[in-house]
């Protein structure tokens, strides 16, 4: 049985004592979820957050990591680093860092390899740009981005990776893809796992949808057979409409 998700992605949101209040403030509201919890924070919030979570339902990951194990690299925070905070997840691949910061296939790779080889779990992101869309070419896109990062993995490493399906067109613009959208495209990524490790490994691999997921549209998405879940950007900053979606799986 896939396990179902509900992880938030604060960004660059809440300096360091508004994200520990946040968190503390989950904690209270999410007590004996449906699902499995994920809140995904700053680096500089991981170890202070670790400590309120960690005899709660909620589990950590951190928005990023870097491509290289140590050494020579100012500003750049390691998956050793994050994996020492207390974090168990990290989230890879977000069209933000794609788009901003020119995170290519090869660089995510490298990224996704060192995530899981620090015993981190990797929430994977992979979407279409609005261009993309129209022209139809969603599944083509989301293949190659799957195939340049994540294919490459073991059966046995593949079991740590969540993959997050973000239509950018979606992210942060009030959009939303229709349900039938998202569940078409969910069951068409789940259609490319199983090419590469089979149908049962397929099955059991979450799916998550994110772009602009929130209390209101969380019940009809998360109703559709191939959609596990969602990764939550802006709702994910307040407790009650995080935890909206939360109760979306009761």
């Amino acid at each position: 049985m896939r396990k179902k998700i509900v992880a938030g992605n604060w960004k660059m949101n809440k300096n360091l004592q508004e994200g520990v209040a946040l968190a503390k403030e989950l904690t209270e509201v999410v007590s004996n979820p449906n699902c499995g919890v994920i809140i995904c924070t700053p680096f500089i919030h991981l170890a202070s957050v670790a400590e309120i979570v960690k005899d709660s339902a909620i589990e950590l990951g951190a928005e990023n990591c870097a491509d290289k194990a140590s050494g020579a690299y100012t500003g750049e925070v390691s998956a050793e680093m994050v994996k020492s905070t207390g974090a168990q997840w990290v989230i890879l691949g977000h069209s933000e860092r794609r788009e901003y910061y020119h995170e290519t296939p090869e660089i995510l790779k490298e990224k996704v390899q060192l995530a899981l080889a620090n015993g981190l779990k990797v929430l994977f992101c992979i979407g279409e740009s609005l261009e993309e869309r129209e022209a139809n070419r969603q599944n083509e896109v989301v293949k190659a981005e799957l195939e340049g990062s994540v294919f490459n993995l073991s059966a046995e490493e593949w079991k740590n990776i969540v993959i997050a399906y973000e239509p950018i067109w979606a992210i942060g613009t009030g959009k939303t893809a229709t349900a039938e959208q998202a569940e078409e495209i969910h069951a068409y990524i789940r259609s490319c796992v199983a090419e590469v490790y089979g149908q049962e490994v397929a099955d059991d691999t979450t799916i998550l949808y994110g772009g602009s997921c929130k209390a209101s549209n969380a019940p009809e998405l998360f109703s559709k057979p191939d959609i596990d879940g969602g990764l939550i950007g802006g709702a994910s900053l307040k407790a009650a409409d995080f935890k909206g979606i939360i109760d979306a799986w009761k």
